[in-house]
């Protein structure tokens, strides 16, 4: 069974009565090309443990479990589900779990599957994730306690780029997401490489947690993006501005502050590195 053929993808759909769900962001991946490319990024040994969320008809799901690891397929589509039970009959690594992503917590999960708990933190996510929930879920997955350790994702270009964004294109997003984690680029994939054909190109992301440092470990995080989130409040105007007006702190002071940490104080919040981000939070906190 071929699931990066059209032919096979409506003959499958049509046995199940089942089509893609615009609402949850379903679109069947058609590139052999892209799969592979995603199973080699994710560098799968076979003492692996890899969560799939929205596993669809499990075209990634084969991919990657042909590798050896151990794979939990987290699908919401109960449709989806019975799909899955049949192209995946033959791997006795896979697990088949119907959740909702949003609502999961992944370390418990696998702690409460027979043979999966022994895992410690070197699971991985690997996943083509809905255009509409990936944000939301990558922020999730990053604040965790037990963050993954390493996650390979496809996702809309356009949020991969603003991810993996530098001076004097950071923003919000990409200092949240840099913040927890190494990012990159590994390749494009065209709309056309997908059924039904989303409106946007994708891309796939590495995203590698960083282990911590003396500065995640000392800065209090919650200060740290109340002061990131005032300073892209309007991405337009210059940071010092943004932070006189929203965090209530004098012009002159921010001013200095801005002097002491060798960042000009005409700047604008997405010209600033995550270093810099970190060092005038820091003097900002502790002052």
């Amino acid at each position: 069974m071929d699931l990066t053929r059209k032919s096979e993808i409506k003959l499958l759909l049509k046995k199940y009565n089942a089509k893609p769900e615009k609402y949850l962001g379903q679109h069947f991946i058609l590139s052999k090309n892209a799969l592979k490319k995603m199973a080699e990024a994710a560098e799968i040994k076979s003492n692996d443990i890899i969560i799939e969320i929205g596993s669809g008809l499990g075209t990634l799901t084969r991919e990657l479990a042909g590798a050896g690891a151990k794979i939990i397929a987290v699908e919401k589509d109960h449709l989806m589900i019975s799909i899955l039970k049949e192209t995946l009959a033959d791997y006795k690594n896979v697990k088949i779990v119907q959740a909702d992503a949003r609502k999961i917590l992944i370390p418990e999960l696998i702690s409460e599957i027979k043979n999966f708990s022994d895992f410690g933190n070197h699971y991985k996510i690997v996943a083509n994730l809905p255009y509409n929930i990936a944000t939301f879920l990558i922020r999730n997955w990053l604040k965790m306690k037990n963050s993954p350790k390493q996650m390979i994702l496809m996702i809309q270009k356009e949020v991969a780029q603003r991810i993996c964004a530098k001076p004097p294109w950071m923003n919000l997003l990409s200092v949240s997401v840099q913040f927890y984690a190494d990012v990159k680029i590994i390749d494009y994939v065209k709309k056309e490489s997908f059924r039904p054909k989303p409106k946007v190109d994708a891309a796939i992301i590495k995203i590698v947690p960083k282990k911590m440092t003396f500065f995640l470990r000392s800065l209090e995080k919650r200060h740290f993006f109340r002061i990131v989130k005032a300073g892209f409040s309007s991405p337009r105007k210059q940071l010092v501005g943004n932070l006189s007006k929203k965090l209530k702190l004098s012009r002159e002071k921010l001013i200095e502050t801005f002097q002491n940490s060798n960042i000009l104080s005409t700047a604008r919040a997405e010209n600033l590195s995550l270093d810099e981000w970190q060092k005038l939070a820091s003097k900002l906190i502790h002052n």
